[in-house]
């Protein structure tokens, strides 16, 4: 679909135009600033609900500049929101500041782990979190400014990254009086098209059995391995028999300690993932059972434990036409001498098809504007945008080509390519925000965008359930 052209000039016109100016100035401005506060928590690499460092460097940051901050909510320590002005609109942003397990990474463009085994932002949380963070401190100060009414609101949400942290802010109800969502990813290029995601449930299936001696006495026990394993083989007869834009992963996290001793205790942590969550629900079912067939053949037992569950994203074309509008307005990335030497250097390490390899100037360009586009990643900022009008985009911060949770997403997230993609969101997130404020009939649009396409009677029930925080399925 096309993207609609904007409406003829009003009479706020020329005060939009201001506050895009001014906003883009003050963040320019801070640059450095926020570039090294990014830096910080790209060292920090702390995993899902383990972010203390992270979240209170965020929550300074924000109460510095004059926000009220409600720490640890919905049962989560390391969750916040900070909030600035009063009344309505509530415009809200999302920041994020988990990182991966394993994935520890110089600033570098060659592999070398700053600690081998340790996490790292592979996935350009530490960027999400500060440039997300900068966008509401500006909007904040243009509130200030202009004495304009309503509230700019940052919610600080941890465990991106197969926790679910936002499934329980929406749970507990923190998004009820938002008349809008902004939030933004990393990634090797820059878009804002409205697009969807992959709904996703994700659990740790585990297996108890009856350790002995494997060769002494092998018939006494009843292995918790054979399972796992007994499970995932037929899980992987299943994925014959679902649809092909299906997506279903596993990785063992205990399979036994020593290979003479039957292990009595063994463990398989799952994603399944589909652009429908009621797909990802039927094959739920399935999985389930295949666990339960694979504990009855083994002679063990199985229990599993939901660790988390995300909606699909609902794009909002009213809001959408908006953001690519700015992002059009303020640009990609353009390399330095050095930045570019860097990038040449790391390319070739992502082992792309011959002749496939993006040109390294399409980090200054914005992708075209489409109509809808599926992701083939998860994110829990869908259970957001079916309960709040929610827009996003994504900005390039590593090296065009680059894959997301990879080292080399890790090394450019370190560097001085990342943060100027940072703050091409920051701006565009802060133009967006100032853009809502002063058009409230953009608003109410996408309030009957959103009820129209999540159809009448529709009540939110989150995937995990009723479940508090898996606060510790990082430990």
């Amino acid at each position: 679909m096309a993207l609609l052209l904007p409406v003829a000039a009003s009479a706020q016109a020329p005060k939009k135009g201001n506050a895009h100016e001014s906003l883009v100035k003050e963040l320019t401005q801070k640059e450095t600033t926020y570039g090294e506060a990014a830096l910080k928590i790209w060292n920090f690499a702390e995993l899902g609900y383990l972010e203390e460092k992270s979240s209170d460097l965020l929550q300074q940051l924000l109460a510095n500049e004059g926000f009220t901050i409600q720490k640890g909510v919905a049962g989560i320590p390391t969750a916040f929101v900070a909030s600035y002005g009063e009344g309505q609109p509530v415009i809200g942003i999302l920041g994020e500041y988990d990182a991966l397990p394993g994935l520890s990474q110089q600033a570098v463009p060659t592999r070398q782990p700053l600690t081998a085994g340790a996490a790292g932002h592979a996935c350009g949380h530490h960027l999400f979190g500060v440039g997300s963070a900068a966008a509401a401190i500006a909007v904040k100060n243009w509130l200030v400014t202009t004495k304009q009414k309503g509230t700019i609101r940052f919610f600080g949400a941890p465990a991106e990254e197969g926790g679910s942290g936002k499934v329980y802010l929406v749970r507990a109800g923190l998004f009820k009086d938002v008349d809008a969502v902004l939030h933004w990813h990393p990634a090797d290029s820059n878009s804002a098209s409205p697009g969807s995601s992959l709904a996703n449930i994700s659990a740790k299936f585990r297996f108890s059995g009856i350790s002995a001696h494997a060769a002494g006495a092998p018939e006494r026990g009843r292995s918790a391995l054979d399972g796992v394993e007994a499970m995932d083989y037929m899980v992987n007869m299943m994925r014959e028999h679902v649809p092909s834009d299906a997506r279903i992963h596993y990785v063992i996290t205990q399979g036994g300690k020593a290979p003479n001793v039957v292990p009595d205790f063994a463990e398989v942590y799952y994603y399944v993932r589909h652009p429908r969550r009621d797909v990802v629900k039927d094959m739920w079912e399935r999985i389930v059972k295949a666990s339960e067939g694979a504990a009855m053949g083994t002679g063990t037992t199985v229990a599993h434990e939901i660790i988390g569950g995300t909606y699909e994203l609902l794009p909002l074309e009213s809001l959408a036409k908006v953001m690519y509008k700015n992002l059009k307005e303020i640009g990609g990335v353009t390399y330095s001498a050095t930045e570019m030497e860097f990038a040449q250097t790391l390319q070739p390490s992502l082992a792309l098809p011959e002749g496939s390899a993006p040109a390294l100037t399409s980090a200054a360009d914005i992708l075209p504007y489409e109509y809808e586009r599926t992701g083939m990643g998860s994110t829990d900022v869908g259970d957001v945008s079916w309960t709040v009008p929610t827009v996003g985009l994504r900005t390039a911060t590593w090296v065009p080509g680059t894959a997301a949770h990879s080292w080399q997403a890790v090394a450019a997230g370190g560097t001085s390519i990342g943060r100027k993609g940072m703050m091409v969101a920051a701006k565009t997130i802060a133009t967006t925000a100032v853009d809502l404020f002063l058009n409230p009939a953009t608003l109410t649009e996408a309030k009957a965008e959103l009820d129209q396409k999540r159809g009448k009677g529709f009540v939110y029930e989150a995937l995990l359930g009723n479940r508090p925080p898996a606060l510790d399925y990082r430990k």
